[in-house]
Parts: structure tokens; sequence; C-alpha cells
């Protein structure tokens, strides 16, 4: 099959790999009908290398038909048409019991230290085969599933494996008072649909923040204000429209790769020519995120108002003001999203009413061969590109 690889930094291509095969009872293979880049997969592409190995297949956001399943899978029948959610999850253990499926116990990576495994997302969570494929082997597959009706393009659902159920989590986390206000700080692909649910429940007045004037075209029929990060007065106009207090809550969809953030980006990249080992190291024990997202946060947010982390930070040795945090009595919350936990709420939202606008949600549609030069211009953020889907 055909499937996009890594092979170094900023350096991924479309090559014939084996195609994948049931290991376990519980596993099932799809065939991919549609496969999204995400902004988390930049991570990869550029400061999470030394976590990487060249061939590697990536992707997390997939969905498809069932072609095979193990002979313990009885939820799955072929011919399903299913998305996969991004967490590899049992849906039997504590941790799904409560809700956290990004915590799986059963697939949880010990020897690492991190939460349940995840699809095409390194070392740190289990070195599992990506969906940026023509075919997909689905561990943990009774659970590890949504299903979908047959009918309806692959766009009216494909966003269920990560951009809609993280985009809810970050705006369920933020807790935001009816009345009250809400920063979204980047408006990527999450960034930009949280302001669409927050827009939808029509409950808070929404303000936008970013720097490619794309994005924040884009978000502007959801918001009650953008703002141009540029434009130098971001907290003087978010405190004039806030009774001089701040937000109520802010959602960071940015993370570890914030700009405004030189020393912490030099050291980034720095570590990403470290060989891989001694990378490793480096990320793990004094790794340092760009944290002018985050710091942005805690000058917007009102005292005792909640910051929610959205965007992925890696950072092991990251320098936060705790003064400021304990003295304004910030709430943070934050996470991978627990997608199962959130698809119940969700699906009724994906109908032809579309409120959420998912069947145009996606800027650039290229098939699988593209890749390369998508995760380019997606990185540089050129050309419009916000949401890539990418047919197999």
């Amino acid at each position: 099959m055909r499937a996009v690889t890594w092979h170094g930094r900023r350096n991924v291509s479309v090559d014939t790999v084996p195609d994948p095969q049931i290991k376990e009872p519980t596993d099932a293979i799809i065939r991919v009908t549609s496969t999204n880049i995400c902004g988390s997969d930049l991570h990869l592409y550029e400061v999470l290398g030394a976590f990487m190995s060249p061939g590697d297949i990536l992707g997390h956001e997939a969905m498809g038909v069932v072609e095979e399943v193990g002979d313990q899978v009885d939820q799955l029948a072929v011919g399903d048409r299913v998305v996969i959610p991004f967490n590899i999850s049992c849906g039997h253990c504590f941790m799904c019991g409560h809700g956290l499926q990004s915590q799986c116990e059963t697939t949880q990576n010990r020897d690492q230290g991190t939460g349940a495994a995840l699809f095409g997302y390194s070392k740190l969570y289990g070195e599992v085969a990506g969906g940026q494929a023509e075919y997909l082997r689905v561990p943990q597959a009774n659970y590890t599933h949504i299903k979908v009706p047959a009918e309806g393009s692959d766009d009216r659902f494909v966003y269920l494996s990560d951009v809609l159920p993280t985009a809810w989590q970050g705006l369920e986390y933020a807790e935001v008072p009816d009345d009250g206000t809400l920063v979204v700080l980047g408006l990527g692909p999450i960034g930009s649909m949280a302001c669409r649910i927050a827009a939808h429940r029509n409950r808070h007045r929404v303000i936008g923040v970013d720097l490619v004037a794309d994005r924040l075209d884009r978000a502007r029929p959801y918001c009650d204000d953008v703002i141009d990060l540029r434009s130098g007065d971001l907290v003087e106009r978010v405190l004039a429209q806030t009774d001089g207090r701040g937000a109520d809550a802010v959602i960071d969809a940015v993370g570890m790769e914030a700009h405004g953030s030189p020393v912490a980006e030099f050291a980034q990249t720095a570590a990403g020519y470290l060989p891989s080992p001694v990378g490793r190291a480096v990320m793990r024990n004094a790794g340092v995120d760009r944290l002018a997202a985050l710091h942005t946060a805690v000058e917007l947010v009102r005292r005792g108002g909640t910051i929610s982390l959205s965007g992925v930070y890696g950072g092991a040795a990251d320098p936060l003001n705790m003064m400021v945090l304990f003295d304004k009595q910030i709430q943070l919350r934050m996470g991978q999203a627990n997608v199962k936990r959130w698809v119940p709420d969700i699906m009724p939202l994906l109908t032809d009413d579309d409120p959420l606008g998912v069947d145009t949600f996606a800027t650039h549609r290229l098939p699988l061969s593209a890749a390369p030069q998508a995760y380019d211009t997606f990185q540089k953020k050129a050309d419009g590109m916000i949401k890539v889907v990418l047919k197999p």
C-alpha cells in the first residue's frame, strides 16, 4: 500500500509499504477513504523528530470501511463505515469508565510514562502505524471506532477523529459562564472549530486571536471580535470588552510552537538536529516549549478565570510564573481529547443543516501523493491552508 512516512526533520514522503495485517484477535483493518493532516502532525514534522524512526507512518485522523476483523471483534462487521478516534482505548478499564479514554490503562505506554497509545504519533505514544495510508490496522477495534451512516460525504464525519472532540473538550474545560467572554488563541483547525461550537451554543462572547489574515477572516463569522496579534493592542482590546477584568476563559489552541518565543524556538531547533537518542534525552529532561501563547492566556484571563489548553505541549522544563497563576487564582485544565466521551454530544450536530460547517471545513482536498508538499505548505501557513483532507 501507499503511505505517508517520516524520514527526518521536515522530510516526509509517500512510499510503498507492506499492507497491515491482523496481529491480535481484537484488531480490525480498514480501507481508508479520507485522512487528514493535523496541526499536531506538524510537531512531528518539526520539533519531536527525536521520538520518530525513519519509515514511521504518520496520521491520526482517518475514516474508512472495515475490510477485516479479528476473531474477538464482535462490534464491527466487514463493510461498516467508521471513523477512527486518534486515541486507542479499550472501553472497559477504570480510565475509560471515567470518560478518560486518552488515559486508557490497557494501551497506556508505561515505558514512556505517557497515556493511551495514539495512531501515528511516535515512540512516546506506542509507535502505532498511522492513518495517512491506504489501509490502517486498528487495535482494540471493538471500542476504538465510531460507526457512521453509510450516506453522507466523508467531510461530514471525518472530524470526529480529532478536531471536533478536541475543540468540544477545550470548550467544556473552559467552563465559560453564560454571557461570559471567551478568548480563543490560535485559529487553526482546533481554535477555528472551537469558535464555531461556541457560536452555535450562542451563550458567550467569543474573541478570536491569530496573526494569519486568512485564519482571522475564516473565524470572523463565528466571533464577536477577531484580533490580529500583530496589532500590539490585544490586552487593551480584551480588557476594554470585559470591564477591565479580562476574559472569563481562554482556550490556548496554539501549543508548543507559539510565535514570539525566540529562545525556546532556538532550543527546539537545536534539539531537532541532535542524534535521536541525545535529542530524546534533551526533550525529556531539558525540553522547553514556546510559551508565548500560554503567557498571553495568563495575561488575558480574569482573576478566578479558566485557561483550557488544547494545544500540545511537551516540554519537561517549562518556566511558568507560578506566583501569577496562584495570585490570580487561575484554573488550568488540559489534556488529549477523550474522543469517545464527546461523540454522543457531537453526533446530533452532524446533520444536513450542518450548524458547525463541517462540510466546508477543509481548505484543501488533495490526493495522498500530495502529502509532502501539503506538509510544507501547512507548516509555513501558506496558501490559506488550515485543514487538509487527503484521499488515498
